[in-house]
């Protein structure tokens, strides 16, 4: 079993890891049942208290499922998995995944555009401030990484103005599994973060309150790294493939 002895300190947090490390990785594959809360507190050298409440948390992120009688049973996470699962599931073993990857750069391309014609059609005058500070803050930004911190707030920003909850949750997922990437990715995002007049543009039309012209320049600002990003990630994928042949 994928499993490790842990210290009482953090117990519940690490053993939650541990079990979602073991069904991300597929050493627990779906269907499996898990062992007893009592084998598994002896397994990892914890109290089956400790265990009970990092099974709930894992059974909250939808990686189990827990039935009286039938224990803990690990679940088939494409079907009940949820966003905040993207983080761990886009870098394994401390390689990025081309096709998790991929998934999060087609995300990006089809959400941008209705997140800008929401946006267009709720921004308030407070938030049209803070979209033009913002605007103001990425063009004086000269710093590749910096800019692309500077476009991820501006871009938080017309979520905030879309008042949707769904898609700020979707974002702050996006985002959390795309900022480590942030340095590798910088030369590839350069011209979309430096296309100042595209957000410019893009800020005008949710000024304006014209949610179609927001949707198509936001379309417009983001198909140069979409396209650049989706062929880097075919490119890795295209790698993998030729080494799992090799093998």
């Amino acid at each position: 079993m994928p499993f490790e002895p842990v210290s009482q300190q953090s117990a519940p947090e690490i053993v939650f890891d541990q079990i979602v490390e073991g069904v991300l990785s597929g050493d627990l594959p779906a269907g499996e049942a898990l062992p007893s809360e009592r084998e598994l507190a002896r397994i990892l050298g914890v109290s089956r208290p400790t265990v009970r409440e990092a099974l709930k948390r894992v059974a909250a992120a939808g990686l189990v499922s827990i039935r009286q009688g039938d224990g803990a049973r690990v679940q088939d996470i494409a079907r009940t998995g949820g966003l905040d699962l993207l983080p761990r599931l886009l870098i394994r073993g401390g390689a990025l995944v081309p096709s998790v990857a991929r998934s999060i750069v087609e995300a990006r391309a089809a959400v941008g555009p209705d997140v800008a014609g929401l946006a267009a059609r709720r921004v308030t005058d407070d938030q049209i401030a803070r979209l033009t500070a913002l605007l103001a803050d990425l063009a004086a930004e000269p710093d590749p990484v910096g800019q692309q911190v500077a476009a991820l707030e501006f871009w938080s920003a017309i979520v905030d103005a879309a008042d949707s909850i769904a898609f700020r949750l979707m974002y702050n997922s996006l985002r959390a599994a795309y900022e480590p990437a942030l340095p590798a990715l910088a030369s590839m995002l350069e011209p979309e973060v430096g296309n100042i007049d595209g957000y410019r543009a893009l800020v005008d039309a949710i000024t304006s309150r014209e949610p179609g012209r927001a949707e198509a320049a936001a379309r417009e600002l983001l198909a140069p790294a979409t396209a650049a990003l989706l062929e880097l990630c075919q490119a890795l994928e295209g790698a993998e493939s030729d080494i799992g042949e090799g093998n």
